[in-house]
């Protein structure tokens, strides 16, 4: 069984997802940092990119969006279709710059991109995804058997055809649906269908750029998308949001209004499972096992790399156990690591290199296992030639590191910064240059306390041989809040 413990405040909303006492997942919300995917937008066409087969569209943030010829839908069907072998039909011929377009946010802006649009409108409900320039009716692969998939089509047919106002759409039944009741379907069809005629409203009323439907927030989608059967409680520490909550779930959620608990304890509730400890472990690099291996992690723009070492791990009869049995704990360990800090797109995991082929193999089918738990999409390859593993992970918002921190100033991002004799160096390079080009009485130096120490004291020869080269006098100033690379030399 696993927890939801909920951490409100106005300006943050913070989610832990906890088993057996560890931190499985966090989701953090910002009020001004709030998600766009899901948000529907009315959007005008920027820019037309025939070589990219894309569009830029401005929806009125600070980035203009990206829509590719792949998310453009138009009368309800994909502009290609390859097979039944149609003709691909360019994106030039069916957007326009200037033009208007109804459009929803699939991927947030993630680095220097923009978001990424599709025109395919999707309103996610309950138990239904309500598609409503479409009309076909879909069933999760996740629900039972094919019998049972067919027998809710043949359910959904018949509520979808019943007549009613703003009626029409198609439908896609989530995982939860399986054992819902006629009524229940029905009443998700109302409201989506309601939602759906609201946006067309305001989109006939907005100015392009306009924000025309916002998803759910955080604690709403608690409900919607993380709570599950193996969901224990919903604890959550604010009597305002679990009374909105509670009111959601009785609309939305019946079934988990009974798990809801408002948390009224005088510690935090993030001190309950130290969720705030976990986090800070999940922003640094070196992650330590229970056996005394550590996983040393590293986030670049292209890729994400794990690399395992057994470090002070000497439990086994040998050493290939003492490696097979720190692989194995890692493989659990990274699975986590990938969900706690979000990480997506291309991950290589360098495990400590196993000679034996069955302990390679019962790594790999551990990895699975362990990664068969996330909720992201992931696809996981085998042992490359080099030993690597290569896998990836859906992106589907900025991971805990970006969210969270910012660049290093001192460091300009390197994660590495000068040595105060490299720093010494570049200053006599700059006074020798600066000596060239103007005659100032005297060069005075504004620099770190290590720098300035060091130029008094092991390269104090060097200084005084570069002041009687130029034929003017250097003088040194200490400044305490200069950073060990950032210096001044001012011309008197």
């Amino acid at each position: 069984m696993e927890d939801i413990l909920i951490n409100w405040s106005p300006q943050e909303t913070r989610v832990a997802i906890v088993e057996n006492s560890v931190v499985q997942e966090l989701h953090i919300e910002r009020t001004l940092e709030r998600g766009l995917v899901g948000n529907v937008y009315l959007g005008r066409v920027a820019r037309v990119l025939p070589g990219m087969q894309s569009a830029f569209i401005d929806i009125g943030l600070e980035r203009a969006a990206f829509l590719h010829v792949a998310d453009l839908h138009v009368n309800g069907s994909l502009p290609r279709n390859h097979a039944e072998g149609h003709v691909p039909v360019p994106i030039e011929k069916l957007v326009f710059e200037g033009q208007t377009l109804t459009v929803q946010v699939i991927k947030d802006p993630i680095g220097t991109k923009g978001a990424r649009l599709s025109s395919q409108i999707s309103i996610a409900g309950r138990m239904l995804v309500f598609l409503p320039q479409d009309d076909h009716i879909g069933i999760s692969q996740k629900i039972g058997s094919h019998e049972t998939r067919e027998a809710l089509r043949a359910r959904m047919v018949a509520l979808v055809s019943t007549p009613e106002e703003g009626g029409g759409g198609g439908f896609i039944l989530r995982t939860n649906a399986e054992d819902a009741s006629d009524e229940e379907l029905a009443a998700d069809i109302a409201y989506l269908r309601k939602t759906w005629t609201t946006i067309r409203e305001r989109a006939h009323r907005a100015a392009a750029g306009s924000l025309l439907h916002q998803d759910l927030s955080l604690v709403e989608r608690v409900l919607r998308d993380l709570t599950t059967e193996r969901t224990g409680t919903i604890r959550i520490d604010s009597k305002m949001q679990h009374e909105v909550l509670h009111a959601f779930g009785e609309s939305f959620m019946p079934a988990a209004v009974a798990k809801l608990e408002h948390y009224r304890g005088e510690r935090p509730i993030f001190d309950l499972c130290n969720v705030d400890a976990e986090v800070d472990r999940a922003l640094s690099r070196r992650v330590d096992l229970k056996s005394g291996g550590y996983l040393i992690v590293d986030q670049t723009e292209a890729m994400t790399t794990i690399d395992v070492n057994t470090g002070g791990f000497v439990g086994a009869r040998n050493f290939d156990d003492t490696i097979f049995k720190t692989n194995l704990e890692a493989a659990g360990a990274i699975a986590r690591q990938l969900r706690l800090r979000n990480l997506g797109g291309i991950i290589i995991v360098d495990f400590i290199d196993m000679t034996r082929e069955e302990h390679r193999t019962a790594v790999l089918a551990e990895f699975r296992k362990q990664l068969a738990k996330d909720r992201t999409k992931v696809t996981l390859g085998g042992f490359t030639q080099l030993g690597l593993v290569e896998m990836t992970r859906k992106r589907t918002r900025e991971s805990l590191a970006r969210m969270l921190c910012e660049p290093c100033p001192t460091c300009d991002a390197r994660g590495q910064i000068k040595t105060a004799r490299t720093v010494c160096y570049d200053i006599m390079r700059e006074i020798l240059r600066e000596a060239r080009q103007f005659s100032p009485r005297e060069f005075r130096v504004v620099a770190a306390a290590n720098v300035v120490e060091m130029l008094l004291d092991e390269e104090s020869a060097h200084l005084a041989g570069l002041s009687d080269f130029i034929g003017k006098p250097i003088s040194l100033t200490a400044e305490p809040s200069n950073q060990t690379e950032h210096y001044d030399i001012v011309l008197l």
